[in-house]
C-alpha cells in the first residue's frame, strides 16, 4: 500500500458526486416566470374585484388610506401587546411542552401517574378550540376571586393560549423524541447512565434539533391566534381596530392591524423555511 493512501490496494475509492453548477439562465428564467405567474393572478383578481359594482363603496369603507393613517397609532400600540403575549407565551410553550414530553417518554411503573396525567392533558386541551379556552379562562377564572390570583384577563387569557398550544408542542417533542434512534438509548445504558441523564445529554438535545421547523410553525400559528385575545376585552391590535370602526362605521383600521400582523408573520415564516431547507440539506449530508 502507498504511504499516505487510506484505501486498500487494488479498491477504487468512489469520488463524491459532482456538484452541478446552474447557469445564469437556469437560474433567472425559473424566478421570471414565478414573479409573471403572481403578478398575472393578483392583476386579474384585482381587475375583476375593481370592476364591481360596489367597488367604490368597498374601498371607502376597507381602504380608507386617510382612515388607515389615523388609526394606525392606536392599532400600532395594541399590536405591542399582541408581541409581549406572543414572546411570553412562545417562553412558556416550550418549557411547559418540553416537560409534558419527557413526562410521558419516562418508562416504569413509578411513572406511570405522570404518563397518564400528559395523556389527559393532551387530549383536553388539544380537544378544544382555543377560544374556548380564552373565553373561559379570561372571563371565568377572574369571577372566581380566588386570592392570591391575578384578576386580569389579559393574564388568563395569555394562560389559556399557553396551555392550549403546550398540548400540540408537547406532541411535536414527543415525535422528535421518538425519531431517535433507539441505539442512542442503548448506548447511554452501556454508560452507566440513568433515564433522566439519557434524556437530558442525548435525546432532548436531538430531539429539538430534529422537531425545530415544527415548532417554529407553531410559533407563527401562535403570533397569529394571540388576537383571540380581544374577544375577552384585552386591547390589542384587533381591539384597538374594532373601537376605531366603533366610533367612525369605517373597517380600514382592520386593514391596518392586518397590515402589522402580515409585517410580523412573512418575515417568520420565510426563516421558517430557511431552517426547514437546512435541517433537509443537514440531513442529506448525514446519509451521503
Amino acid at each position: 500500500m502507498i504511504k499516505g493512501d487510506s484505501a486498500p490496494q487494488g479498491v477504487r475509492e468512489t469520488p463524491p458526486p459532482a456538484r452541478k453548477t446552474l447557469t445564469i439562465r437556469e437560474r433567472v428564467i425559473p424566478v421570471l416566470i414565478s414573479v409573471i405567474s403572481v403578478v398575472v393572478v393578483f392583476g386579474f383578481a384585482a381587475y375583476f374585484i375593481t370592476r364591481a359594482e360596489q367597488w367604490p363603496r368597498i374601498k371607502l369603507q376597507f381602504f380608507n388610506l386617510n382612515a388607515i393613517k389615523e388609526a394606525f397609532p392606536s392599532v400600532a400600540r395594541g399590536f405591542l401587546v399582541n408581541m409581549r403575549v406572543w414572546i411570553i407565551s412562545l417562553g412558556a410553550i416550550a418549557i411547559w411542552a418540553l416537560i409534558l414530553a419527557i413526562f410521558r417518554s419516562l418508562n416504569g411503573p413509578w411513572f406511570a401517574p405522570l404518563r397518564v396525567f400528559t395523556v389527559v392533558y393532551i387530549d383536553l386541551f388539544r380537544g378544544l378550540p382555543s377560544l374556548l379556552l380564552v373565553l373561559l379562562f379570561g372571563f371565568g377564572v377572574p369571577a372566581l376571586h380566588i386570592p392570591g390570583l391575578p384578576k386580569t384577563s389579559l393574564f388568563w387569557g395569555a394562560t389559556a393560549m399557553v396551555l392550549s398550544y403546550s398540548a400540540y408542542a408537547a406532541e411535536v417533542y414527543r415525535s422528535g423524541m421518538e425519531a431517535v434512534h433507539d441505539g442512542q438509548r442503548a448506548a447511554a445504558k452501556a454508560l452507566g447512565l440513568s433515564q433522566w441523564q439519557t434524556l437530558r445529554h442525548a435525546i432532548v438535545p436531538q430531539a429539538v434539533r430534529n422537531v425545530l421547523p415544527a415548532l417554529l410553525n407553531l410559533a407563527v400559528a401562535l403570533q397569529k391566534d394571540v388576537a383571540l385575545l380581544s374577544v375577552i376585552g384585552v386591547r390589542d391590535a384587533v381591539r384597538e381596530a374594532q373601537i376605531y370602526t366603533a366610533k367612525t362605521f369605517n373597517y380600514s383600521s382592520l386593514i391596518a392591524a392586518a397590515l402589522l400582523f402580515l409585517m410580523a408573520t412573512i418575515p417568520l415564516a420565510r426563516f421558517t423555511d430557511y431552517v426547514a431547507k437546512k435541517d433537509r440539506q443537514r440531513r442529506l449530508q448525514r446519509t451521503v
